[in-house]
């Protein structure tokens, strides 16, 4: 039995997830995150060995979850993680939702919820009227490797079946880091929250090169006074962690709010889609200006590594 906890967080708050994916790992050590706010759990040896129904010990993990860090979750149990996930996001606060029988469950849901249905083979499967998972698991293999391709044709009969052979993996590497940043005050100046973007985009750009990572996009989270939030995100032309390139991007996603005179008192900057950068691509230019910076950028990372993160940061920052 698989739980996927979503807990409630705000999107600023990233930076506890790890200490509630801990948490989890106190019943069963199979967890995997999944940031920015779900996690996750095989719990089949917790089940027996605590005793319980996947349901009473969602209710304990719920109840030490408020209790230690003050965060609610909700709570899905299914046989696999893609059914689990599919209930977490259905179940209510307080209430765990199970997944008893997975046909019965998916039968009525669009074919688009599936794993791995995106927008442009839902609109294919449509067209031929298999637009919920109850008739894509209905109709026959054949057809259906015929319309999206032989493997991509049996994965989604098996996933309209109820059928998830993924594995929850321990330790697995994050598909997104986070950093934030908050205000002492409700913050109006444009100029301040754009060092506060360049401060976070150098330190994402740090630690993504560290890891030996490299990632897809950003997203830009905009706390505001009255605790409300807006969220938007954008895709690079290629994946990387040069810090000069994500604070570009930041600037473009910030402006794209046009905020003027909205009091903000925190921001949040996420990267996503994190690969290992040995994957990654970097188109060459004649423009010296680039390859300069990415050679300075090397020596401050290594400054950074022997004197502390605060060694070496940009002119605007040092004040």
């Amino acid at each position: 039995m698989i739980l996927c906890v979503r807990f409630r967080l705000e999107p600023t708050d990233e930076a506890i997830l790890p200490r509630l994916v801990d948490l989890l790992r106190e019943f069963t050590p199979v967890v995997e995150a999944a940031p920015p706010c779900e996690a996750l759990a095989d719990v089949r040896g917790a089940l027996r060995y605590f005793g319980r129904s996947p349901a009473e010990l969602a209710s304990v993990i719920r109840v030490r979850a408020l209790a230690l860090h003050g965060v609610d979750c909700v709570i899905g149990a299914g046989p696999n993680p893609m059914l689990a996930r599919l209930a977490a996001r259905d179940a209510r606060p307080g209430v765990t939702l199970v997944v008893e029988d997975p046909a019965a469950f998916l039968r009525d849901r669009p074919v688009v919820a599936l794993d791995g249905v995106g927008r442009a083979t839902a609109r294919t499967l449509c067209g031929y009227g298999l637009d919920s998972a109850g008739r894509v698991a209905d109709a026959p293999l054949a057809v259906l490797q015929r319309l999206v391709g032989a493997k991509a044709g049996r994965e989604l009969w098996e996933k309209a079946q109820g059928i998830d052979r993924t594995p929850v993996v321990p330790n697995a590497a994050s598909r997104s880091i986070a950093a934030e940043r908050a205000f002492p005050h409700d913050e109006t100046d444009r100029t301040e929250q754009r060092r506060a973007l360049l401060s976070l985009a150098t330190e994402l750009g740090t630690r993504l090169r560290t890891e030996d990572q490299v990632c897809r996009g950003l997203a830009v989270t905009v706390r505001y006074a009255d605790r409300s939030t807006t969220t938007r995100s954008r895709t690079l032309p290629e994946r990387t962690a040069h810090s000069a390139a994500l604070t570009a991007l930041a600037y473009t996603i910030h402006d794209s709010f046009g905020l003027q005179r909205a009091r903000v008192r925190g921001i949040a900057l996420r990267a996503e889609g994190l690969a290992p950068a040995e994957h990654a691509t970097h188109q060459l230019t004649f423009d010296p200006t680039d390859e300069k910076t990415r050679r300075i950028e090397a020596v401050a990372d290594r400054a950074r590594a022997k004197y502390g993160p605060r060694a070496i940061v940009p002119g605007s920052l040092a004040a």
